[in-house]
């Protein structure tokens, strides 16, 4: 036993030491050689940054000064820049006011209050929910998210859906902006109002009435964190809200000034001369634009030559359908919900602005 252990392996001298790979062949380049034969690090190799940028852009703007005032000073620039100015200076103060209620909302008033007021009977809540987007505004952004937690507590879809139509489409601050926005036309809040709530309320009562479960990406059941505030909630989506809408606002303006001054006369004469069309073209480019609801009447009121009936389907269309609307509602519900929903949506709203239109305006 004991001449088993003895031929054992010898164990590792303890003094041994790893010995480094050597350095591949050219590895020591002439710069490196040259910067610790002088005792010094190597050099960096410079890259432009943003100071480098600006200075750069400064430059240009100083030297094309005198072609910039030539160009700034034609009436063309003018025009866009006093419809341009006039757009975002109206709506500012409504979409600020938006903003800060809207986030009052999300950060204090919990969505266990609608499953409390909204009556059992899915017939009765779509109405009762589609009215609540009255008392309870909020913006594009917040009503999908907020759609979604009251499907998730148990609220009737065909409820929640009419909600998300009808609350950035009827409250009072969207409705006072469009009395700014059309002073001379006071039918105007009359004929948003109506058609609006009821898109929100046909589509509700459609969504009872063909809509299936399984086209509802299933809803987790929401739970609180407790890491943060109220207040902190409030100034986070107070953040995310004016940056977000003001984005689109600016967007917004931009292009209703570009229309007003490069598109030529004929060609507008030409597509308002149809009602249809007209109605057609300015729904679209709702959907487009994607400017917030409490400044897009103003982007409405400035498109010169289209009937009241077009600049209503752009205010209706808008709120209900666009571009960011749709990808959060395909990342909330899911892409064939959205599919369906947005496409349905858009051809009641188009056909609600119509009837209203020739109603009222």
């Amino acid at each position: 036993m004991n001449s088993m252990f003895e031929k054992s392996a010898p164990p590792r001298p303890a003094a041994a030491a790893r010995v480094a790979p050597p350095p591949p062949r050219g590895a020591e380049s002439s710069a490196t050689a040259g910067s610790a034969a002088h005792g010094r690090p190597p050099a960096e190799r410079w890259r432009p940054g943003q100071l480098e940028f600006f200075v750069l852009a400064l430059l240009v703007l100083l030297f094309a000064q005198p072609w910039i005032v030539d160009r700034l000073g034609t009436p063309a620039v003018q025009t866009w820049a006093t419809v341009f100015v006039a757009i975002s200076v109206q709506a500012l103060p409504f979409l600020v006011l938006g903003t800060l209620l809207s986030a009052a909302i999300t950060a204090f008033v919990p969505p266990s209050v609608f499953t409390k007021v909204l009556p059992k009977r899915q017939s009765l809540a779509v109405p009762v929910a589609g009215a609540a987007g009255a008392i309870l505004p909020g913006c594009e952004c917040a009503s999908v998210p907020v759609a979604g937690g009251l499907m998730a507590r148990g609220v009737a879809p065909a409820a929640a859906l009419a909600f998300l139509l009808s609350s950035p489409a009827i409250n009072p601050i969207v409705l006072t902006a469009t009395a700014v926005a059309f002073p001379k036309q006071p039918e105007m809040v009359l004929a948003r109002f109506v058609a609006s709530l009821g898109t929100a309320v046909l589509m509700g009562w459609l969504w009872a009435r063909f809509g299936r479960p399984e086209w509802i990406k299933p809803m987790r059941r929401p739970h609180d964190h407790g890491g943060n505030g109220k207040w902190e909630n409030f100034r986070l989506a107070l953040q995310h809200d004016f940056l977000h809408a003001g984005g689109f606002l600016v967007i917004g303006a931009i292009t209703a000034a570009t229309l007003n001054v490069t598109v030529p006369k004929h060609v507008i004469d030409a597509v308002s001369g149809s009602p249809w069309f007209a109605v057609l073209a300015l729904a679209f480019l709702a959907v487009v634009l994607a400017v917030c609801s409490e400044a897009d009447a103003f982007v409405a009121a400035s498109l010169l030559g289209f009937s009241p009936t077009a600049k209503l389907a752009f205010m209706v269309v808008g709120p209900m359908v666009d571009v960011k609307l749709i990808a959060l509602q395909s990342g909330t519900f899911g892409r064939g919900f959205a599919a369906r929903f947005s496409s349905a949506t858009f051809v009641v709203a188009i056909v609600a602005s119509y009837v209203v239109g020739w109603w009222l305006l």
